[in-house]
């Protein structure tokens, strides 16, 4: 009873691995117990129980250490068997004996290699889920980046024009404004659904929404989303929200063609500008978050200044030709 309550109290403190200092502890006091049963059992069978000393001390002190001691209860197993050379019987116990610490050893080591196998694979689940979060946390702040920024510098160019055409043309200001609360509103509606997560995604429906209001932007769309997987749609449309916002923004282009073309070797955006070019400023989280997400995608970016202004282009292959 005393034995199988230290093992039940061991296991509920440390039942992944108990630590060294007071795994010495407590093998010193089962070793102790089965020697004291084995010395008080009149007939040596309960001296059986000392396998269970190499046995136990593998799983905290490894294999060195419980060949040496399986050598001890060997050694002890013969020094309590006086003139066992002498009787066929006692040579027969030792025997069996011997041939019970290679088995308890060998019993012991594949224990202890699926211990150490299901504690690494439970490290590995918990890195592969933290990588997870990681990944969805950066999804997030980047979606939340894409749809405020685009908005917000909306948001920004309409108040502007509301604010010139204020005292000359008030109903073209008063439009101006009225665009700008939708673009909010808009921008709400788009963070609230980065935040819950997309479940379905439209990518025609989605380009026609982003450019609807904004009369320097056209938008041409040739082919078919059919076969095309959402990741790289969705993608494709971040690509081009973060395009038009860089070319308002930085650019300060009067005219953005957006063309998406899509076949059954790839999907391909392109956003170009009549603005002043790229300059030489380094590339923002906007960029570096596009480029991340289209190489998630499978695809890349090219960004170039043209003679007239900037040419953004975002080519995806279909998974079958990727």
């Amino acid at each position: 009873m005393v034995l199988v309550a230290l093992d039940l109290a061991e296991f509920r403190r440390y039942p992944v691995r108990t630590p060294k200092p007071v795994a010495v502890g407590l093998l010193v006091i089962r070793a102790a117990l089965y020697v004291g049963i084995a010395y008080v059992d009149g007939s040596g069978l309960a001296r059986v129980l000392l396998l269970l000393v190499p046995f136990t001390a593998y799983f905290a002190f490894g294999q060195g250490v419980a060949v040496g001691l399986a050598a001890v209860c060997l050694a002890v197993a013969v020094v309590s068997t006086p003139d066992w050379y002498a009787h066929v019987e006692q040579v027969s116990d030792l025997v069996m004996f011997t041939v019970g610490l290679v088995l308890t050893i060998a019993m012991a080591a594949v224990a202890v290699r699926e211990r150490d196998g299901r504690i690494r694979l439970q490290e590995s689940h918990r890195t592969v889920a933290e990588l997870s979060a990681a990944a969805e946390r950066a999804r997030v702040a980047r979606d939340l980046h894409d749809d405020l920024g685009h908005h917000l510098t909306a948001i920004v160019v309409l108040l502007e024009k509301a604010s010139a055409f204020h005292d000359r043309e008030p109903d073209t200001s008063k439009a101006a404004v009225l665009d700008a609360e939708r673009s909010a509103r808009r921008a709400l509606g788009e963070v609230r659904e980065s935040v819950r997560s997309l479940r379905s995604f439209h990518l025609l429906a989605a380009l026609d929404e982003l450019v609807a209001g904004q009369g320097d932007v056209t938008l041409t769309v040739s082919g078919s989303p059919d076969g095309h997987a959402t990741g790289a749609l969705h993608a494709l449309y971040r690509a081009a929200q973060e395009g038009i916002t860089n070319s308002r923004r930085h650019a300060a282009a009067t005219r953005i063609d957006v063309e998406v073309d899509l076949d059954g070797e790839r999907a391909r955006l392109t956003v170009a500008d009549d603005g002043r070019g790229m300059g030489a400023a380094a590339e923002g989280f906007g960029l570096l978050g596009m480029r991340e997400r289209v190489a998630l995608a499978g695809g890349r970016v090219d960004l170039a200044g043209t003679s007239s202004g900037t040419r953004l282009t975002v080519t995806i292959p279909t998974a079958g030709t990727a």
